[in-house]
């Protein structure tokens, strides 16, 4: 497509001149977050099974190697995030499906304890690649104020893979075996995500002569083409809003990945049916979606700080209601709240921080808050497993996870407005 041609397509809000390309970006963005999270994120349980039963490995060995997939993930972010900035986001891309191919292929000759953990931090590591941080950066390039929308259908794609995906490998690994599965699920992230983003994926829109949104570029007096603005990245890991948000989200995501961790055990224990916690499982992953693309809409009227309030303290309500809820009714009532929370708290990271000190550092700041965030999503399972052995039950390990809730809350109130930083540089 022509620089021409491009500047033509000036958004869907302007059908007779078609559609914006970023929208075409949002679609392969959604589709390689479907087979990351479907075929890494959400598969990681299914692995953890299969290690346990094929490999013959202790749930405790499994479990600390599982861990090392999200320290893998958050560590090799932060260099995925500087070649973001550097080079065309579609190499990173296909760098993190090759070498999570390679490590999927692997997994399949797993048998010693080395190679376990191996397999996990070469995985976490193309994870990282080919997932959130390269999809968040792009959809921040293409889209400033229909960003929230954007980023909403954008990562449904993670809630999908969960749906469409995660069930086929469980079943094909059930059927077959890890051995003779894993090279199927390995030429998934080929096929799956490198023609994608080549086909669809462009790296910016200044490439096709476009602004965010398709607005005309920014140019200075001279005609130049302005720099994304944004505060730099050190002044931005300095930041109170930076520190304070980002703890506040390590919280919110030990609380939500340790109850979905254990959520089916939950649900099975009180209802007596593992039927009826596969289908709460599943009402919270259409849940997460509804919400979120709710979500994503509402953003356009609600303060982003406001929406967060929302959710950690619908998140607390939900958890807290776990703790107590016996019937089917009532485990289904707290499902569905914490459903939309799930949903929406994973996409408020990232539109949060690109508010708060835009595009100029942006895949390297949020590259670090993740890398932050992942010791909640790797502790959050063990707590409320430790939690549950020393007190006998899931009820006071849930209000543990509602009380961390609110300590997010605590922490998204205190950081302050979301563009201030940001707002007060402009001013100056």
């Amino acid at each position: 497509m022509s620089a021409e041609r491009a500047t033509e397509k000036v958004g869907p809000d302007n059908p007779g001149q078609g559609v914006f390309y970023g929208w075409y970006v949002v679609a392969a963005v959604l589709a390689i977050m479907t087979v990351t999270a479907g075929l890494g994120f959400y598969n990681l349980s299914v692995y953890l099974k299969a290690f346990v039963e094929e490999g013959g490995f202790s749930v405790a060995a499994t479990s600390g190697a599982t861990a090392c997939f999200f320290i893998s993930s958050g560590i090799a972010g932060l260099g995925v995030a500087a070649l973001i900035e550097r080079y065309d986001p579609r190499w990173v891309i296909t760098g993190g499906a090759i070498v999570s191919a390679i490590a999927t292929l692997g997994a399949g000759h797993v048998s010693e304890l080395w190679q376990l953990y191996l397999f996990h931090i070469l995985f976490g590591a193309g994870y990282a690649g080919a997932a959130l941080i390269p999809g968040t950066t792009l959809v921040a390039r293409w889209f400033a104020r229909r960003r929230s929308v954007a980023l909403s259908i954008a990562s449904t794609g993670l809630s999908l893979g969960g749906i469409l995906i995660t069930p086929v490998a469980a079943s094909l690994i059930d059927r077959w075996g890890l051995q003779a599965t894993t090279p199927w699920l390995a030429l998934g992230f080929v096929i799956g995500i490198i023609p994608i983003a080549w086909l669809l994926i462009r790296p910016s829109p200044q490439s096709l002569g476009l602004g965010p949104d398709g607005d005309p570029i920014r140019r200075d007096e001279s005609g130049a083409v302005l720099p994304a603005d944004g505060i730099g990245y050190h002044e931005a890991i300095r930041s109170r809003f930076f520190i304070l948000s980002t703890s506040a989200f390590i919280f919110a995501m030990m609380a939500q990945v340790g109850v979905i961790a254990h959520q089916f055990r939950l649900v099975a224990l009180r209802s007596g049916s593992d039927e009826t916690a596969a289908m709460a499982v599943a009402t919270m992953a259409f849940a997460s979606i509804v919400g979120r693309l709710a979500g994503g809409w509402a953003l356009s009227f609600i303060p982003s700080r406001r929406f967060v309030f929302a959710l950690v303290v619908g998140q607390g309500l939900a958890l807290a209601f776990y703790s107590i809820a016996e019937t089917p009714f009532e485990l289904f009532c707290a499902t569905i709240l914490f459903g939309v929370t799930v949903g929406n708290l994973l996409m408020m990271q990232p539109l949060m921080l690109a508010e708060a000190f835009g595009l100029k550092a942006y895949g390297r700041i949020y590259s670090l808050s993740q890398l932050f965030m992942t010791a909640g999503v790797a502790t959050g399972p063990a707590a409320v497993g430790f939690l549950y052995e020393w007190l006998d039950g899931y009820g006071v390990a849930f209000l543990v996870m509602a009380a961390a809730s609110l300590l997010a809350f605590i922490f998204i109130l205190a950081g302050g407005p979301v563009r201030a930083l940001i707002e007060s540089k402009t001013h100056a």
